[in-house]
């Protein structure tokens, strides 16, 4: 029985418990308590779904519309979620940018925001500039696959009346420019290959951890490269 059809059943368990006579309190509201957990599974799961759906079309305008094999979505969902998992053992984030090697020979480059943007810019600053450049030098040192290059903010909204008017749409906006910026500037100054880069913005969606420290705050406004070996 799949997730779904568990809580639609858990669900349906429960309203019947309700019009037993034989049933206790107890029992019914640990019923409804399995229900509840399981539609957000169920919710939890069609996000992934969802994002996975991105990620696969992304792949596939990449390949000039070549049709995405499943084993091969299944081996970056796998890189993807190894990447997650490195990045979350991170207890800070140093002043310049971090190297993970991943399995596979993948890698990622976390790359703190005040180290390239001034706040609530998207401009690279010039010794973001020199950065990137060290960056693409270090990525063309090296045979290598797809470059996603990965906007994140932090969760404080962006209120500045000045930054507002450039990110009308706010954190998800300004994190997708920023991300464009870096991958441009690894293109047409650090010589990277246009066709091998994709860039997507998360705003404050996927933090490193939880909005509720400036310093957690400092790790979740970071631009990620992702470098893949194949």
């Amino acid at each position: 029985m799949t997730r779904i059809h568990r809580s639609a059943s858990l669900a349906l368990a429960a309203g019947a418990l309700l019009l037993s006579s034989c049933v206790s309190q107890q029992e019914y509201d640990k019923a409804l308590e399995q229900a509840d957990y399981y539609q957000t599974e169920m919710h939890e799961l069609q996000r992934a779904n969802g994002r996975l759906a991105r990620q696969n079309q992304e792949l596939m305008e990449g390949q000039g519309g070549t049709p995405v094999d499943a084993s091969f979505i299944d081996e970056m969902s796998a890189r993807y979620a190894d990447m997650q998992a490195q990045l979350a053992k991170l207890s800070s984030l140093p002043e310049g940018t971090q190297r993970i090697d991943l399995a596979g020979g993948d890698y990622v480059l976390v790359v703190p925001d005040s180290i390239v943007f001034a706040s609530g810019s998207s401009e690279l600053s010039p010794d973001g500039q020199d950065e990137i450049l060290r960056l693409a030098a270090e990525i063309n040192a090296a045979p290598h696959g797809r470059i996603w290059v990965r906007g994140h903010t932090d969760s404080d909204k962006v209120v500045k009346p000045s930054t507002l008017q450039r990110f009308p749409h706010g954190n998800l906006q300004l994190s997708t420019a920023r991300a464009v910026e870096v991958a441009a500037y690894l293109i047409e100054q650090g010589g990277v290959v246009e066709a091998d880069v994709a860039v997507v913005g998360f705003g404050p969606h996927e933090p490193l951890k939880p909005n509720d420290s400036a310093d957690n705050k400092r790790m979740n406004r970071r631009v990620e490269i992702y470098v893949a070996a194949d």
